[in-house]
């Protein structure tokens, strides 16, 4: 039986656990603290940070680890292929690539300024440089994510209020503001197989209008994008891959749309961080989660294909306010429509800062076909 560690323990990642565990392998998790459902649901879990590498191979070396890997964590995605490189484990991306698209500043920058998709932007060590920029601009940290730090910015005031906040979510300390794209935003989950990608689907992200970014649910299949679009998106997309190196496995993708020109939020070499997967498994025939984890651990290439069957489903999330107190009580009719629904926390359970603005507590699952 292999044994596969997974970095971290958040809900995506016990997404992978529990997957692992249906398809017979042993499973690992380790994390900073206990705080997470995927303890709970993986065979062995201890408690050391992801980021200690020294730590984390001394643990694959005294347990006999065969993969180390993680789902939904752009911070994790790095160091699970520095330590595979290093140990000669299976991987999908190097760990350069990964670093790269892990820094939004790099990302941008490798991209460059006449790749078709790129958006224009600039990198601020402080608030006193000049900003090249015409407002409304978005304004995040160069290397956090879930969406921390990130706002629209309208003016001069408005960026000077926010750039000490934005700047605080940095490792780096630097903050990137991008030119501000107005068109409907998507979501892109595709795989890659041999530099080519064999599967494709695009689901409208709807946010929150409070709060930037923040999504509120995933749509499939998309109906704000014209076939027309679809095309340009899987040409930028392809592109971007051979660029950035990224030959086998998931790549995510968000994208927003203006005049039929589709341009890159974010790209990254994994699954998603939203349960898309689980969305997707009812929508098509495919299973994408189950797809990655076979292809990097036994090196059976899965057969997918862009063109499939795609029926009307929407993963809408609960969301609440964080450090306040875990209610789902306004949710029974969301319940009783759903084919699935899962909760984050225990009712009355204080909701953990992790974008710090609107926190989600759980998702639901709903086959819209049904409901006309």
């Amino acid at each position: 039986m292999k044994k596969v560690l997974i970095l971290g323990v958040a809900s995506v990642q016990a997404d992978a656990i529990k997957k692992l565990n249906e398809l017979g392998y042993e499973t690992h998790a380790i994390a900073m603290k206990n705080d997470g459902p995927g303890a709970k649901e993986s065979t062995y879990f201890s408690e050391i940070n992801i980021l200690d590498k020294e730590k984390v191979i001394d643990y694959i070396n005294e347990n006999k680890i065969d993969v180390v890997y993680s789902v939904g964590s752009d911070l994790a995605i790095p160091v699970a292929s520095e330590i595979s490189e290093g140990l000669n484990m299976p991987l999908f991306v190097s760990s350069e690539t990964a670093k790269i698209c892990n820094k939004k500043d790099r990302m941008r920058e490798f991209l460059g300024d006449n790749f078709d998709g790129n958006v224009k932007y600039q990198i601020l060590s402080n608030s006193e440089e000049a900003i090249k920029l015409e407002f409304p601009f978005i304004m995040k940290p160069t290397d956090s994510q879930g969406q921390r730090g990130v706002n629209l910015v309208n003016n001069e005031e408005e960026f000077f209020y926010l750039f000490e906040s934005t700047q605080s979510y940095s490792r780096d300390k630097l903050v990137i503001i991008e030119q501000y794209i107005d068109g409907p935003e998507v979501s892109v989950n595709g795989y890659m197989v041999n530099g080519k990608i064999e599967y494709l689907e695009v689901s409208d992200r709807e946010t929150w209008e409070k709060y930037t970014g923040l999504i509120r649910k995933h749509v499939v299949p998309s109906n704000k994008i014209s076939s027309e679009e679809k095309n340009k998106v899987v040409k930028i997309i392809e592109e971007a891959c051979l660029k950035l190196d990224i030959k086998n496995g998931p790549v995510y993708v968000q994208m927003k749309i203006e005049e039929n020109n589709p341009y890159i939020i974010e790209i990254t070499p994994r699954l998603d961080g939203c349960h898309m997967w689980k969305l997707l498994s009812y929508a098509t025939e495919y299973d994408i989660l189950e797809a990655t984890l076979r292809h990097l651990i036994d090196g059976v290439e899965p057969r997918l294909t862009l063109e499939t069957n795609v029926k009307q489903y929407e993963l809408e999330f609960a969301c609440q306010e964080p450090n306040t107190e875990a209610t789902y009580s306004g949710y029974g009719d969301l319940e009783k429509i759903a084919d699935e629904r899962y909760y984050y926390y225990q009712e009355s359970d204080n909701i953990r800062p992790v974008n710090g603005k609107y926190e989600k507590i759980g998702y639901f699952i709903l086959n819209k076909e049904d409901q006309k």
